[in-house]
């Protein structure tokens, strides 16, 4: 006999809280980085971040981690990825999935005003990770734009909600979110060099061979990146102060893996992976924090 459950006022609600909570779990789990500078947040803007961040994690796990060490094979991954964008797409529509943290992507989507025409590239850059990895420059910009631009365009959709601006500070706002997922990307394909090239056999970088990468190359990468943080780094300003200071943190905190990467040699990169160390991260944080000093 099935137990009755206690009456609630409203049974969605009571099951959308509990999506929201599964998604902020997720993230706080596998990203220090990004769960410190969420802390940064209003409180209903960090849920919906979480939201966000929770689906792009599980997306993922599919083609990047734990589907591979539960043993599925290349097409059992492409199988449950595909299941997993036509299950965002049905809840977009719906506004109710029974997977927790696609209904709190779903509802997060719905009330920030994207869907889709986000979600779709998103999905396609993921199952490209499914192949062998030998891009062009014009499929690597495909493949940032669809892995990491749209996931900065749906957390400024949440920034934004509910707020007019002016058509130049959106186009402007845009253009920062995408530079700094983009930098985001280029970082953790330098850092993830050593698994990438030498477990997973994957080469993001065209005309780079990862396995003998030169001092001259990695300059010239790192330098491509510091020009994404400039100029997301220049928009900051203009956020609203619902994320401002949490987004200053993000690009403090990847400023600090960007000179890491710099000042380590080229061919150490392919025997370890470059982090940041937390008490760094919290120095970030505090700096953040501070108020700015009077002219």
């Amino acid at each position: 006999m099935r137990p009755r459950k206690p009456v609630a006022s409203s049974d969605l609600s009571l099951y959308t809280r509990v999506a929201h909570r599964s998604s902020s779990r997720v993230i706080r789990d596998y990203s220090t980085s990004f769960g410190l500078a969420s802390r940064l947040l209003s409180g209903d803007v960090r849920k919906r971040v979480e939201d966000i961040y929770a689906l792009v994690r599980v997306a993922d796990e599919v083609v990047d981690g734990a589907a591979e060490q539960a043993g599925l094979g290349v097409d059992r991954q492409r199988a449950l990825l595909d299941a997993l964008e036509a299950e965002t797409a049905s809840a977009l529509g719906d506004g109710y999935s029974t997977n927790l943290v696609v209904h709190a992507f779903a509802i997060t989507a719905r009330e920030s005003g994207f869907g889709v025409d986000l979600t779709a590239p998103f999905f396609a850059s993921m199952r490209r990770d499914l192949s062998a990895v030998n891009f062009t420059e014009a499929e690597l910009r495909e493949y940032i734009y669809g892995s990491a631009e749209v996931v900065g365009l749906m957390c400024l959709r949440v920034f934004l909600r509910g707020r007019t601006i002016e058509d130049a500070q959106r186009l402007r706002l845009e253009e920062g979110a995408r530079r700094l997922g983009a930098a985001f990307q280029k970082i953790n394909f330098l850092r993830d060099l050593a698994t990438d090239w030498s477990t997973l056999g994957r080469s993001y970088f065209p005309g780079i061979d990862p396995g003998q990468l030169t001092e001259q190359q990695k300059l010239a990468l790192v330098a491509d990146i510091e020009a994404d943080l400039d100029a997301a780094g220049s928009v900051l300003p203009e956020l609203p102060a619902n994320c401002r200071r949490a987004v200053a943190a993000a690009h403090g905190m990847f400023s600090i893996l960007t000179e890491r990467l710099k000042s380590t040699p080229a061919r150490d990169l392919l025997a370890a992976r470059v982090r940041v160390p937390t008490r760094t991260k919290l120095a970030v944080l505090a700096r953040t924090l501070m108020p700015a000093r009077p002219l």
